[in-house]
């Protein structure tokens, strides 16, 4: 069987917050290892905000790079909020902090993948539905990629594959 032109779409900060609810860690290399088995990948890409002077997520971004994983990132927002708001209770000394990569991931989805056949999504979040339904109108074949945690069901309304995490611990945990 020939295996599909394949680019994979990773939302760091979504897939980090599943990884927590989970209760346990990717193992990026074999993550990579367990979509190349099944697919011709053309590129991976994991998106995410860089807080100034993270040295875990630089190095946690260098090994990315190391297993072939691109990485593209922006500078955090650093956002204050009252005790009055609902974020408050995820704040740091008042503050949040956000990356909001929605826009550019939709932009690199729909801009550069012709040619390929196949569009692999790691993330949950909601606001992917509506590319997710276009990419398909597009021809586009799409997987989702997300825990059962955490997935919004209006990814799940728009009838891609879903393969969730907890289905393939076995292949990606980190150990």
């Amino acid at each position: 069987m020939t295996k599909q032109k394949t680019k994979v779409y990773i939302d760091g900060s979504n897939t980090f917050h599943a990884q927590k609810k989970l209760g346990w860690l990717i193992d990026w290399a074999e993550a990579r290892k367990y979509l190349v088995e099944k697919h011709d990948i053309v590129e991976f890409k994991y998106y995410v905000g860089l807080k100034d002077g993270d040295e875990a997520m630089k190095s946690f971004l260098r090994y990315l790079n190391k297993v072939g994983i691109n990485v593209v990132t922006k500078p955090l927002k650093k956002i204050l909020v009252d005790e009055g708001d609902p974020l408050f209770a995820y704040s740091k000394d008042g503050y949040v902090y956000k990356a909001n990569f929605d826009v550019e991931m939709t932009a690199d989805m729909l801009l550069e993948t012709g040619g390929v056949n196949k569009i692999i999504i790691f993330s949950g979040d909601s606001d992917f539905a509506y590319l997710v339904k276009r990419l398909k109108s597009l021809g586009k074949d799409i997987t989702v990629v997300s825990s059962r945690k955490t997935i919004a069901w209006e990814l799940k309304l728009e009838k891609a594959e879903v393969i969730f995490l907890e289905d393939i611990e076995s292949e990606i945990r980190k150990t």
